[in-house]
């Protein structure tokens, strides 16, 4: 429905549960409140995971993003204590097909709809998602605002409000691209992640700073599993606090925003790779090692998000189904390594490692003559796919080979 085909929508009683989501390009879905009640607004994404939604919700790389699940059927197994990416919903609203009246799970502590309720997410449901998804595939993600309530057509005074009203509600919110959004994710304090299992006796194999971007947090869990301390810091933490730690390595990761505008992370990665401390970087990480080294970043037209895209390393020629989610990505040129374009080849050559098999899209970097690499998809895998689980391995020999001073190849 476009917005010139809603103007008999009025206030009535009867749509006590309506719920509309209206795209800024004009696009009107009417459907169902589905969480908590009232208005939100954010860049509206899809996710074509068939599971993990309670992942999804609580990604960090999600802040101010309404996401849209591409799988019709959402909430059959609640939510529970396990599965959270981090301690909140991020999400700045939801979109579903058939939310599930009923939760069958062993694990599960309650209803998906009781949880968005609780954390005050808005969502809608019953619109054609397929529809939705099949028009953001083609005219490009973009902001788009969901209003539910009594009757969604009136503000919070009482006051009936028009179509055009709520279009320019929604033209008004800042757009993703140029917004730097980690001081709102990150940690406000440090923690540590110590190694897990019947491990936990041991000294630990590596220590490893990892700047907390929005990091999920399944991935200091995994690097734990390798027998790795894991000091999760502040996205301000400066490079002196880093050094003081004597990690073997440092980790960047995942993250919401546009990269182009996290000049001060730049600045201290590159700080990283001027003290000679291994690195790897996931999503943002990995976007920020581009601009480190020199690339540009680029905003794509409706991003990478699920748990089943194809990745290729193009060392082995293996593919791998990995785990997305990202709205911008490198631009750096595949095939023969190239000197990093800072300072005139500063960082020596670079390479890229992994391309996405649906569009080309980097997906990985590898620097030749310094210790560092970083990948655009998630091997942490929560939810996902494990293909990509052996890049820890590699970060924790890279580690290890720097702390013998052998020579990185």
């Amino acid at each position: 429905m476009n917005l010139k085909d809603t103007n008999t929508i009025t206030s009535d009683s009867r749509f006590s549960n309506r719920a509309l989501l209206i795209l800024e390009d004009g696009e009107v879905y009417v459907g169902r409140a589905f969480g908590a009640v009232g208005t939100t607004i954010g860049e509206i994404v899809f996710s074509t995971g068939m599971t993990g939604y309670q992942e999804t919700l609580t990604d960090p790389s999600y802040a101010r993003q309404i996401v849209v699940q591409t799988f019709p059927h959402i909430g059959n197994t609640g939510v529970n204590d396990q599965d959270g990416e981090s301690d909140r919903f991020w999400v700045a609203g939801y979109v579903v097909r058939e939310p599930s009246p009923n939760v069958s799970n062993w694990r599960a502590r309650g209803s998906l709809h009781d949880q968005l309720v609780d954390q005050g997410i808005v969502g809608i449901s019953h619109i054609d998602t397929r529809r939705l998804v099949r028009h953001l595939r083609s005219a490009g993600v973009m902001r788009a605002g969901i209003f539910s309530g009594p009757d969604p057509m009136l503000n919070d005074g009482g006051r009936p409000r028009t179509m055009q009203e709520l279009l320019n509600q929604v033209r008004s919110a800042p757009k993703m691209t140029g917004s730097h959004l980690t001081g709102e994710v990150s940690t406000d304090r440090s923690y540590i992640v110590e190694p897990v299992g019947d491990r936990q006796t041991k000294e630990p194999v590596c220590t490893v700073a990892a700047v907390d971007l929005g990091i999920k947090s399944m991935t200091p869990h995994r690097l734990a599993e390798r027998r790795c301390r894991v000091h999760v810091l502040p996205v301000d933490t400066t490079i002196e606090q880093i050094k003081a730690l004597r990690p073997d390595g440092v980790f960047f990761s995942n993250g919401p925003g546009d990269p182009s505008t996290a000049d001060e992370e730049v600045s201290l990665l590159r700080q990283v790779l001027d003290a000679g401390l291994p690195f790897f970087g996931i999503c943002l990480g990995n976007q920020l090692l581009g601009r480190a080294l020199g690339f540009e970043t680029y905003k794509l037209k409706f991003g990478h998000r699920g748990i089943n895209q194809p990745v290729m390393d193009l060392s082995t020629g293996k593919v791998e189904i990995t785990a997305h989610n990202h709205g911008f990505a490198v631009k750096a040129p595949k095939g023969d390594p190239v000197p990093s374009p800072y300072g005139e080849g500063r960082y020596g050559r670079v390479r890229v490692s992994h391309v996405d098999l649906n569009d080309g899209v980097v997906e990985g970097l590898e620097c030749l003559d310094i210790p560092a690499f970083s990948v655009q998809y998630h091997p942490e895998a929560a939810a996902g796919p494990h293909d990509a689980s052996y890049l820890f391995d590699r970060f924790v020999t890279l580690m290890q080979d720097a702390r013998e001073g052998k020579a990185h190849a």
